[in-house]
């Protein structure tokens, strides 16, 4: 990849990264265990103690419904689940917490020092799109070993389900021109990396981050900052600087002073072969055309021009007729676009009556007022098509499958007897993503609110 190429890198520099896994280098990663709520172990300890915690237990997550707005979700955060869910341990340390802390008793903690997953989870894949009821995971097990996964589960789902709902909103409002995810220093540290992966499998094409380049294997970008600029004496010593040191191929920063001026000084600089300028502030739809025009005039016909600041998928839209070939986003990206949350839940839809996989299951929900009513009984999910191949319909149920709908089913098995079986690189849910949004009516795309592009339909 031309490391001096914010707005394209290139397909070779793509192939060159590192391709484990995700897609990336899979680092050591710490105990997940205490990534949770403390009523998951009291909860454990009271079931102990009354002899139900080997119950075996059918938990759903899924939400009742979507963000005020959106016409359809994203599911995202499934491989890091898979990576949650293996690294679920209680060593030393997190036992010794526990202990001083009073939060268990010692025949709780003794039960835990053995923990390790051994159930099942079946889950919508990554990238799959996913409306109201729809069952995205699916966990089962006994009662103790599947209520500890909760909070954990829904931290990850909720947070780069609802990143990535953001990203491929602003990749449809992008029309195929390329997007960078550059809102590391508007997010923790931490959810930085997340949000880059939920981006891409959203849409983006690659972000500012290193740590989300090095752990998942997405491309990564980034030039000069108007620091870079005010550091030098005049603007032409730093366009000069920066050329010699990442080559005519760079992207030159040109709204530190004046735009006109810059774009001049940065094609007598690099010459005709300069690879981009980027615009960071005023009417963008404005400077892009008159920056294009100003190129053109220079003979720099082929390089590219990049917007930023403060973007969202309305200004993406608003920029479909300038002259931009790539956009640069974001605190509104990292932070869901107005919608952080999709407020997923996990809920005991089934239990036995004993840890017996094969004992008849009964169907368990919440009953009472209030809005937070939940569907029991574990379920399929497929999705109905219409005549020219289009979903028409979210179908669930718990019942037998209505006929014609047996290879429309959604979930797949992610974990079988506690070992991931079903690990993929980051691209093939980035892919997937684009096939399952081009399935749906045209009018998901629309960015005006409404309601979900295709009603759920309830078979139990």
């Amino acid at each position: 990849m031309n490391d001096a190429d914010l707005a394209l890198p290139t397909e070779e520099g793509r192939e060159a990264l590192p391709q484990k896994g995700g897609g990336g280098r899979r680092v050591g990663v710490p105990s997940t265990a205490l990534f949770t709520d403390q009523y998951e172990f009291t909860m454990l300890q009271a079931a102990l103690k009354a002899g139900t915690a080997d119950r075996h237990s059918v938990f759903e997550v899924f939400t009742r419904r979507l963000p005020e707005g959106r016409r359809y979700g994203v599911v995202a955060g499934i491989g890091r689940v898979l990576d949650a869910v293996e690294n679920f341990r209680f060593d030393e340390g997190v036992l010794g917490y526990l202990r001083d802390q009073r939060i268990v008793d010692e025949p709780t903690l003794q039960w835990l020092s053995d923990y390790r997953f051994s159930g099942d989870i079946w889950g919508y894949p990554e990238g799959e799109v996913y409306f109201p009821g729809s069952p995205v995971l699916r966990v089962e097990g006994s009662f103790g070993e599947c209520v500890l996964l909760e909070t954990v589960i829904l931290s990850i789902l909720n947070h780069d389900s609802a990143i990535a709902a953001a990203a491929s909103r602003m990749s449809s409002a992008a029309r195929g021109r390329r997007l960078i995810e550059m809102g590391a220093r508007r997010t923790h540290e931490l959810a930085a990396v997340a949000s880059s992966r939920a981006a891409y499998v959203g849409g983006f094409n690659s972000t500012s981050d290193l740590a989300a380049g090095f752990r998942y294997g997405i491309p990564t970008v980034g030039t000069s900052a108007h620091a870079f600029t005010l550091l030098h004496d005049s603007e032409r010593d730093a366009f000069r600087a920066q050329v010699e040191s990442l080559g005519r191929g760079t992207t030159l920063l040109v709204d530190t002073y004046d735009v006109a001026e810059a774009v001049r000084t940065a094609v007598e600089v690099a010459g005709t072969e300069l690879g981009a300028v980027r615009i960071d502030s005023g009417d963008l739809l404005l400077v892009a055309h008159r920056v294009r025009q100003q190129l053109d005039e220079l003979g720099a016909h082929d390089t590219k021009i990049v917007v930023t600041s403060d973007l969202d998928e309305y200004a993406i839209a608003s920029l479909a007729a300038a002259p931009v070939d790539a956009y640069g986003v974001g605190t509104q990206l990292v932070t869901g676009s107005g919608h952080p949350t999709c407020s997923m839940v996990y809920k005991l839809v089934a239990r036995a009556d004993s840890a017996d996989a094969e004992a008849p299951l009964t169907a368990v929900a919440k009953k009472s007022s209030g809005g937070k009513l939940s569907v029991g009984g574990r379920k399929w999910a497929a999705r109905r098509l219409d005549e020219e191949g289009f979903a028409e319909a979210e179908v669930l149920g718990t019942g037998p499958l209505p006929e014609g709908l047996a290879d429309r089913q959604l979930l797949v098995e992610l974990v079988k007897g506690g070992e991931v079986v079903a690990r993929e690189p980051l691209d093939a849910a980035r892919e997937r993503h684009i096939a399952a949004r081009a399935g749906l009516p045209i009018s998901a795309t629309q960015l005006s609110r409404g309601e979900p592009v295709i009603p759920t339909e309830y078979h139990v």
